[in-house]
């Protein structure tokens, strides 16, 4: 029988020590033993090096000097927040919105630029992007010389090992190689990663999936994405993919395959009403959804239609989701929730006939309308994730 990898069980264990004092910190080494099930030796071993390597810091309860105190004070562990400043941001088609966080996933500044960047070439998405960067270090009050990695959130196909664009709504082209591109113009090793994995880890971190180490998330944006976490850590596919959700097969129909884009996706529920004028430039602008929430909300039933088979196409996909997976959450967020109560109404009647009866009230939907800061913070997270887990010396991570 084969053994585990020392080396790797070491970088586990302290990935999950960090990790643990991040989420609950300030915290003493007997709990963090109890919540990671390691020995106290293994802890004590662990932490000493997290102190050496700056990564954590003590804080002491309690008081020696006052006689009304009894006992030595408790050293607790929190983690150093000046440890590390990571970028995360949010691309889009109309607009780009950037965070700079310090090690811990406080945001210490915040930019967003509404500019359509879609089917622009390359060299001028990559340089807007450097811009967008540039400046929200530089409100930070940082330059990128303090920066230890950076990571883009774009919708689309996306390997995260590589730093390869499979496809992207954003990109002309395919198979762009846009880590590489993006790392060398800043100078800081850049990530780029599924936006939809980007928001999931954010919900883990931050959000409404803090208390879980299991969950799935439904991105329903201009292309529809799935995030899954198990066992705190994102699955990913062959390379590192990303999953995009749309191309998920419904059934068959007289034009052939249906997938779950042309039912659910920003274009499908659009429709014809992107050839008129001021739809047209709504959705030019990125405003596409709220336009149709106002629709809506007017009887219009052309829409009110979309919204219904559309919330149907998402209702029966959780379904097959939880079917296969049974996570105690699933949460779902992006710009089609704007549709209302005819898409989501449609969406919970769909989803109570699909599920198994051996499975109902095994998930809880929850709706997030997460806004593009909480996006950018997820992509942050995202690389804090990669520190977290790099071997570090006292000279910082070993990238």
């Amino acid at each position: 029988m084969k053994t585990a990898d020392p080396e790797l069980m070491r970088a586990m264990n302290r990935l999950s020590v960090l990790d643990t004092i991040r989420r609950r910190g300030p915290i003493s080494r007997v709990e963090i033993s109890e919540r990671t099930e390691l020995s106290t030796t293994t802890v004590s071993a662990i932490t000493g090096s997290l102190l050496d390597d700056g990564l954590i810091l003590t804080r002491h309860e309690g008081d020696i000097r006052n006689e009304a105190v009894r006992g030595r004070p408790r050293v607790m562990l929190e983690v150093n927040p000046d440890a590390a400043r990571v970028v995360g941001a949010k691309i889009a088609a109309s607009r780009m919105v950037f965070v700079v966080t310090n090690f811990r996933g406080d945001v210490l500044s915040k930019l967003t630029l509404p500019i359509r960047i879609d089917r622009q070439p390359i060299a001028v998405i990559a340089d807007l992007v450097e811009d967008g960067v540039r400046r929200c270090v530089v409100d930070a009050g940082l330059s990128l010389e303090d920066v230890d990695s950076v990571c883009l959130g774009l919708p689309g196909v996306i390997e995260h090992r590589t730093g390869h664009v499979r496809s992207s709504p954003i990109f002309r082209e395919i198979n762009i190689d846009f880590a590489t591109e993006m790392s060398t113009r800043l100078s800081t090793p850049t990530i780029v990663e599924s936006d939809a994995h980007a928001i999931t880890l954010g919900h883990h971190w931050f959000g409404k999936a803090r208390d879980l180490q299991d969950m799935v998330l439904i991105s329903l944006e201009q292309t529809l994405g799935l995030g899954v976490l198990h066992g705190n850590r994102l699955f990913r596919g062959a390379g590192g993919l990303s999953h995009n959700l749309g191309d998920l097969v419904l059934g068959t129909g007289p034009q052939g395959m249906v997938r779950l884009s042309s039912q659910a996706g920003e274009s499908a529920i659009l429709g014809e009403q992107q050839a008129d004028g001021r739809f047209a430039e709504a959705v030019r602008l990125g405003r596409g959804m709220t336009h149709v929430q106002a629709l809506i909300q007017a009887d219009d039933d052309r829409l009110i239609a979309a919204a219904v088979r559309a919330g149907e196409a998402v209702g029966l996909t959780i379904a097959n989701i939880v079917t296969l997976f049974a996570p105690p959450r699933v949460i779902l967020v992006g710009s089609s929730l704007a549709l209302g109560e005819p898409f989501l109404n449609s969406l919970r009647d769909a989803y109570a006939l699909a599920i198994p009866p051996s499975l109902k009230g095994v998930s809880e939907l929850v709706f997030d309308d997460s806004t593009d800061d909480f996006w950018a913070q997820g992509a942050a997270a995202v690389a804090l994730y990669e520190l977290y887990e790099s071997p570090w010396s006292t000279t910082g991570p070993a990238l």
